[in-house]
């Protein structure tokens, strides 16, 4: 599954690479997978995009949406491009092979949507959906006035992590971008909405702009990959990779631990709980 930096910059690297290609055959599921999502039957992917040429693609949230003439391609999965020659992996969930002799494979891992849809469709998927209405932060649209709207009277009820990264408040914003933002911020995960003080509001609101920014600026974060298997170049202050490592604002070791269904990582010294 995708967030909304590394979906942009996967967004990009379609458009650039794959734009005018024809693709000359489509296969889905064949390596069948739980939490692999299609629309309709995946037999007929093939019938729906076979011949059809390769437009541009955009982000939404943690998704990315590929024009195919009549049809749209919306994924939130690993994607990777292989060109002419390469050897393909042997298990995927979505190939696409072009005119070319290079190919477009999407594996799911945790889970992932690959959804085919015609003009006037909708893919029926929540996040997707939002995503499309909602501002995405890192536009201008997405302001300090939108950001206060999203807090209402059971706000202050919510933990730092709640609030920024469940019920889709903001499209594309996981758990795994949340930990630099909240440590630029210098809020613990766990830290109640109502216990922070107008600066820590202000810092919180920041740091989702800023943060998301230099992610999708430096090509997505270093602990996942690209459309050419590539990591990015944003060095993940708050992650696997550094765990136990001394931060680097106090020098404290960084913290892991389970919270709200998945792991949170944090500096004790600089977001004190």
């Amino acid at each position: 599954m995708l967030e909304l930096p590394e979906a942009v910059v996967m967004a990009d690297q379609i458009t650039r690479t794959l734009q005018g290609k024809r693709i000359v055959r489509a296969i889905a599921n064949q390596s069948p997978h739980k939490f692999a999502w299609y629309t309709g039957d995946p037999a007929d992917y093939n019938e729906r995009l076979a011949g059809k040429v390769v437009g541009g693609a955009t982000a939404y949230a943690g998704h990315v949406e590929i024009q195919v003439e009549d049809k749209a391609l919306v994924l939130s999965t690993s994607m990777r491009y292989y060109p002419a020659g390469a050897k393909l992996p042997p298990k995927h969930q979505l190939l696409l092979e072009f005119d070319d002799g290079s190919a477009f494979v999407a594996t799911v891992q945790m889970w992932g949507c690959m959804f085919c849809i015609g003009e006037g469709e909708k893919a029926g998927f929540a996040d997707y959906e939002t995503g499309k209405r909602h501002p995405s932060p890192l536009t201008d649209a997405f302001d300090r006035a939108y950001f206060d709207s999203l807090f209402n009277e059971n706000t202050g009820k919510l933990s730092a992590k709640a609030f920024l990264a469940t019920e889709q408040r903001i499209p594309g914003l996981g758990n795994g971008v949340l930990q630099d933002i909240l440590w630029t911020a210098r809020i613990h995960p766990k830290r109640k909405m109502a216990d922070l003080s107008s600066d820590e509001i202000d810092a919180m609101y920041a740091a989702v702009k800023s943060v998301l920014k230099a992610m999708a600026a430096q090509g997505g974060r270093d602990v996942e990959k690209d459309l050419f298997g590539q990591p990015g170049g944003y060095v993940t202050i708050l992650s696997k990779n550094t765990v136990g490592t001394p931060c680097p604002a106090c020098g404290e070791g960084i913290q892991k631990e389970p919270y709200l269904g998945g792991a949170i990582y944090y500096c004790p010294g600089c977001q004190q709980l």
